[in-house]
């Protein structure tokens, strides 16, 4: 539910560490946004953020790394057409900020008649999809350390061929106030919170990786006992899977992919094509194909920024608007790309609330939250059941796309061969190769175990990093090529 009332709250808390240790108020952001329209600008806008972050890594049994950061700034921003003219600084003064707006204002025509009023005072609708915590402070050092240890504890009781563990803990507590032309307010404080294993299984010589982790908005304290035995089970079982694998074969067949992170296929090859600037200039695969047939009947994949506690789930985006849960995709047809403010108004449409930034250094662009495909009819062991000759993937590594052709490349790190029905054996460096537009209409099967991934994912566009979220049910592709290395 969109209410005034959590934007209330939150702003009070940004306001308390934005703006009154350097003696700024709300007159100042409306100055600095009134300097910015003395020049005719479409649209303009003061982004505030504060940043604390820490990290521990764990290697050998010792802790050998902890980093702490605290990062805080400004970004000023004038939109005119096409145009973007952008200024940050880490100084968050009266000066700094006029000096800014000053700066991106010449984007703008100069000109008297242009100076335009900032609009009235309004409070942004929010939501309340996670706690305002400060996640850092959910845990105190020693049990950090503790509960890092605990796992390299258990993955090495697992099985006597894990002979390396190496274990991660990363939180974040994010607050930012955002000021716009038209006198919306609008401030968010994200906790993140994200915990990784990794193992290395050693047995005649072979070496062979498995890794597991997952987070989001929330304490530390949800890295409970029962997780933290789960992500160990996961990278052990997917290093000693991997000490069993064989070549992958290569060459076009019937591909299966698992549920939840698999997803990441989907981001890539579909997610990135139906964001709005490259729609907007005409570069994407799916460019003025609104209501056309773009996948097979059945599919339907949504960006979804309104889940609780998820990674890649905002209460505003970071230009201010209410995230949504956008429909990309209905039963096949093509209904709606992802829009930032400056997209969204040169293409007449609205925002969708997937305006996103890296940080206060950085200019917003339209950016998934948590993309993912609805579950089908079908049980998943019916889909394994039905092929002939192929591979059935059940983890990604990385991957890329090239957005104009829709062509992506990615590789397994945990896939097997199939045979008649039956999971013959686990299969290593097999690459899967095809083109997003097309891999979506030869989609055959849809299976009914939708799931969202453990919160691991972040997302790269234009040297830009976010977090995400991904997810898919067991689906079946007919046709893809995979590069193998027998």
């Amino acid at each position: 539910m969109i209410s005034r009332e959590p934007t209330i709250e939150r702003l009070a808390i940004a306001q308390q560490l934005l703006l009154e240790p350097f003696g700024l108020n709300e007159s100042h952001l409306t100055r600095a946004l009134a300097e910015i329209r003395a020049h005719r600008v479409d649209d303009a806008d003061l982004y505030f953020q504060y940043t604390r972050s820490e990290g521990w890594s764990l290697e050998e049994g010792i802790v050998k790394t902890g980093s702490f950061s605290i990062d805080q700034g400004v970004g000023v921003r004038a939109v005119t057409g096409e145009k973007t003219a952008f200024a940050y600084s880490d100084d968050i003064s009266e000066a700094s900020l006029l000096d800014a707006a000053r700066t991106v204002r010449t984007i703008g025509t100069a000109a008297k008649s242009a100076r335009t009023k900032v609009g009235a005072r309004k409070i942004a609708g929010s939501r309340s999809l996670y706690p305002h915590l400060d996640p850092i402070a959910s845990m105190d050092s020693t049990a950090k350390v503790a509960l890092l240890e605990r796992a390299e504890k258990l993955a090495r009781a697992k099985d006597p061929r894990v002979v390396q563990v190496m274990a991660g803990l990363a939180g974040e507590y994010d607050v930012v106030l955002i000021a716009r032309a038209d006198g919306t307010l609008a401030a968010d404080v994200r906790p993140l919170v994200r915990m990784s294993i990794t193992v290395i299984a050693e047995h005649n010589g072979r070496r062979e990786v498995g890794s597991a982790g997952g987070g989001g908005r929330f304490g530390l304290d949800y890295f409970d006992d029962a997780l933290v035995h789960q992500y160990v089970d996961d990278a052990v079982n997917a290093a000693l899977v991997n000490l069993e694998s064989r070549p992958a074969p290569a060459g076009e067949m019937t591909v299966v992919l698992g549920p939840g992170w698999p997803g990441v296929l989907l981001h890539e090859a579909v997610g990135h094509g139906l964001e709005g600037d490259f729609n907007r200039k005409g570069s994407s695969a799916f460019s003025g194909r609104i209501g056309e047939r773009v996948a097979a009947k059945g599919v339907t994949v949504l960006d979804d920024g309104t889940i609780a506690d998820r990674r890649g789930s905002l209460n505003v985006d970071d230009e201010g608007h209410a995230t949504q849960k956008n429909v990309l995709i209905e039963d096949g047809i093509l209904k709606g790309y992802l829009q930032d403010a400056m997209n969204a108004r040169l293409m007449k449409g609205k925002p969708t609330g997937n305006g996103r930034r890296e940080s206060y250094a950085h200019i917003p662009m339209p950016r998934m939250t948590n993309t993912y495909m609805l579950g089908g009819d079908k049980d998943p062991a019916e889909i394994i059941a039905s092929i002939d000759k192929g591979l059935y993937a059940t983890n990604f590594g990385g991957g890329q796309v090239d957005i104009t052709s829709g062509k992506f490349v990615f590789s397994a790190s945990e896939a097997y061969w199939v045979e008649k029905g039956k999971i013959l054996y686990p299969v290593k460096g097999a690459t899967i190769v095809g083109s997003g537009p097309e891999s979506l209409k030869k989609v055959s099967m849809i299976g009914n175990d939708m799931k969202l991934d453990t919160g691991v994912g972040t997302c790269g566009k234009e040297g830009q990093s976010v977090p995400v979220g991904v997810g898919q049910p067991t689906m079946r592709i007919d046709g893809l090529t995979v590069g193998g290395t027998a």
